[in-house]
């Protein structure tokens, strides 16, 4: 018992020097390393779309998202085609880059639709009930065979695909 207690102090000792020396800065003989822990981005999409959401809110004129992938290129540049969005600007850098996008005040609501369902060419009334307000408002991005589109293109090219996301 009196081991146990003597070795327990002097591991409290050891403890207490230990946390002294990392709070004043200075580690005693590298006992100690700073480990910086990164969270990796889960759906890089659903975080832009909820940025340029919640800016349109605010009534900002621009939006900064980062990081940006061919995904988010190309339901941007949808957005802007139906114009939702003004300009984008691209910057390039090793962390993938980030883009600045000149907000309209067009839009009522976008997100990214999780899960990515499968949908046919005769199912886009039964989505657009579920994420349109109402009808020929609004549009759903569907990745296709033929390449990442809206679903009135895709419904007048007879397409099915994946539905990535919703804007009105």
């Amino acid at each position: 018992m009196r081991e146990m207690r003597k070795n327990r102090s002097s591991y409290l000792k050891l403890w207490a020097e230990l946390m002294q020396a990392v709070l004043q800065g200075n580690s005693k003989g590298d006992r100690f390393q700073k480990i910086q822990l990164k969270m990796s981005m889960n759906d890089t999409l659903s975080t832009a779309l909820s940025n340029i959401l919640n800016a349109e809110k605010v009534g900002k004129q621009f939006c900064l998202i980062k990081p940006v992938s061919k995904t988010i290129k190309i339901v941007l540049e949808i957005m802007k085609s139906n114009n939702y969005l003004g300009n984008i600007e691209y910057t390039e850098s090793i962390k993938g880059g980030h883009a600045k996008v000149h907000l309209l005040g067009n839009i009522n609501k976008c997100g990214s639709i999780k899960p990515r369902y499968n949908i046919k060419k005769e199912d886009y009334e039964k989505f657009e009930k579920r994420y349109l307000p109402a009808k020929d408002f609004g549009f759903l991005i569907v990745s296709t065979s033929k390449g990442v589109m809206t679903h009135l293109e895709a419904k007048e090219k007879k397409l099915g695909g994946r539905l990535i996301a919703y804007v009105y």
